[in-house]
């Protein structure tokens, strides 16, 4: 035994010598001999088989099997296996943040988290998936990553019982039961559960997108969003529904179709009972209640619920019109207009109403159709209580008790509250007609025109008067028809005080007031007020009526001489 000490102890200085002098080889298995006598020093857990140094690591160490933390903090109530892991946590409450990054001087509370956060200016990511070779930057990262692919959700609500792949996940969670949003914007008062959510938010007020595309220089308030953006250049789609294959870039939008499939709709709207499948359908569907139009139009003013329908209306100031028809080259501010116009060319309508077969070339149309049956009309006038089926109409009402007409005719001046009506206005000046009638060749400015010409021919009249049966081909000479049930005459004249039951008369019967003819004779110089009474005339050019009226005439006074 001694021998073998003292030959232990001699070779020992010469063991260091070789090692200086040694090749790579020699060293490594020097090394690794010393690994196995120290080996023997360790101290091993009874648990998991793990090794340790010291007595003191190891009582750590099985602080983890006994779920014993005696270290607790004093704020909150949390508890610590370790003391250094509460003096860390501590450093929430207090605010303070030590380990500060040379590059960005981000700061942080842990060292760890310097370590992992300079990787993101390295663009170092060691830790990389077995699976699909997706690399992180940290390993708590990789190993939170692959349990998407084992399915593992170790974190479950004790509230709902929903399970999450992440604590900050479940913590991100909770706040939905508590309603804690503890991150208050000092701009506009807006809160949030997150401080990320915060910081990406506050970017709206200084306009700053720091997270820019290298493929075509877009820049994005927050990094997730940049990286979904990344999916429309590379094409991929990683998150695919097992029900019916269809792909998506994000995780996100797979979990919201898949409430198409299942027909969930958890977001219900407190003050109406509407449920939606997305929180952020919700949010922007509340503004309708609280009246919030938090976009405004730096143009004109106009606000807007959504970002989008802003971004919509900016088009009508810049004149800009992405969308074109590949068939007949017109353009278009919305998708949806063209998608809605190329219809014209297929023929295709493919909404169809259960109540009465009408087919519609989109989905909003037969929406707002399908009010008619069931009678709603969500949108009321807040001046006189009239309702309406789509709240664009109930805009353009809004025009008449404001007298606003933003519309204007560049020719003439003329001003209309509906650019549509400015339209049909252009083509008095072009005699435009673009709408033909294919029996008679007739032809209209108005498509509404020629649809209700059309029912010459078919003999279609399907207004009918609820007081005697008569029935109209348009339904406004049906309404105009209800006021001699009514004696309703809504159209007074300023200057007289008479009244009418139809504008256009009242129009007419101003001219007697201004003396104005506009319906001038080309064959002599004779005018008249309406244009009816110009046609008459015409016709005492041509004699057709003329007979045809002397006839008539000679045939009353031969029966009126006959009776006597």
């Amino acid at each position: 035994m001694e021998n073998r000490e003292n030959s232990q102890t001699t070779e020992t200085p010469d063991v260091k010598t070789k090692t200086c002098q040694s090749s790579p080889v020699r060293e490594q298995k020097n090394k690794t001999d010393d690994q196995i006598e120290l080996k023997e020093d360790f101290i091993t857990c009874h648990e998991c088989g793990m090794d340790f140094f010291e007595h003191a690591s190891l009582e750590h160490h099985m602080r983890i099997h006994t779920e014993e933390k005696l270290f607790i903090c004093p704020q909150c109530g949390k508890s610590f296996t370790v003391q250094h892991r509460l003096e860390a946590h501590l450093r929430i409450h207090t605010g303070e943040k030590p380990f500060s990054c040379s590059e960005c001087g981000k700061c942080f509370t842990q060292q760890g988290q310097i370590k992992s956060h300079m990787r993101s200016h390295t663009g170092e990511k060691p830790f990389t998936c077995p699976q699909c070779q997706t690399s992180f930057t940290s390993k708590q990262s990789l190993k939170s990553h692959i349990r998407i692919h084992t399915g593992e959700k170790p974190f479950t609500c004790s509230e709902c019982g929903k399970s999450f792949i992440t604590q900050g996940y479940l913590k991100r969670h909770k706040k939905t039961h508590t309603g804690e949003k503890p991150f208050t914007c000092p701009q506009c008062g807006k809160s949030y559960k997150l401080q990320e959510s915060l910081e990406s938010h506050l970017r709206v007020h200084t306009g700053e997108k720091p997270f820019v595309c290298p493929q075509c220089g877009k820049g994005f308030t927050a990094k997730q969003c940049l990286k979904s953006h990344m999916s429309i250049h590379i094409g991929e789609k990683p998150f695919t529904c097992s029900i019916c294959g269809m792909s998506f870039t994000q995780h996100q939008s797979l979990k919201h179709h898949m409430c198409t499939h299942t027909g969930e709709k958890p977001f219900i709207c407190p003050e109406c009972g509407k449920s939606f499948t997305i929180k952020q359908r919700l949010d922007i569907h509340m503004r309708i209640h609280s009246g919030e139009r938090p976009f405004s139009c730096s143009q004109c003013r106009k606000s807007f619920t959504v970002k989008l329908n802003l971004a919509r209306h900016m088009r009508v100031h810049t004149g800009v019109k992405p969308f074109s028809c590949t068939q007949c080259g017109k353009r278009f501010t919305v998708k949806q207009s063209l998608e809605s116009h190329m219809t014209i060319h297929t023929g295709k309508k493919p909404f169809t109403c259960s109540e009465c077969g009408k087919g519609f070339t989109s989905k909003p149309k037969l929406s707002y159709h399908m009010r008619n049956h069931s009678g709603e009309r969500p949108f009321i006038c807040s001046k006189c209580a009239k309702s309406f089926t789509v709240k664009q109409n109930l805009d353009i009402h809004m025009r008449i008790h404001s007298g606003e007409k933003p519309f204007s005719c560049s020719q003439c001046g003329k001003s209309f509250t509906v650019k549509q009506n400015l339209d049909i206005h252009m083509r008095s000046h072009t005699d435009e007609k673009p709408f033909t009638c294919s029996q008679c060749g007739k032809s209209y400015k108005v498509q509404q025109s020629l649809e209700s010409h059309m029912r010459v021919h078919t003999g279609e009249n399907p207004f009918t008067c609820s007081e005697c049966g008569k029935s109209f081909t348009v339904k406004q000479s049906l309404m105009n028809h209800m006021r001699i049930h009514t004696g309703e005459k809504p159209f007074t004249c300023s200057e007289c005080g008479k009244s009418f039951t139809v504008k256009q008369s009242l129009m007419n019967h101003m001219r007697i007031h201004t003396g104005e003819r506009p319906f001038t004779c080309p064959q002599c110089p004779k005018s008249f007020t309406q244009h009816k009474h110009l046609k008459r005339h015409l016709k005492t050019h041509t004699g057709e009526k003329l007979i045809d009226r002397v006839g008539e005439i000679s045939a009353v006074t031969c029966v009126q001489h006959q009776s006597k």
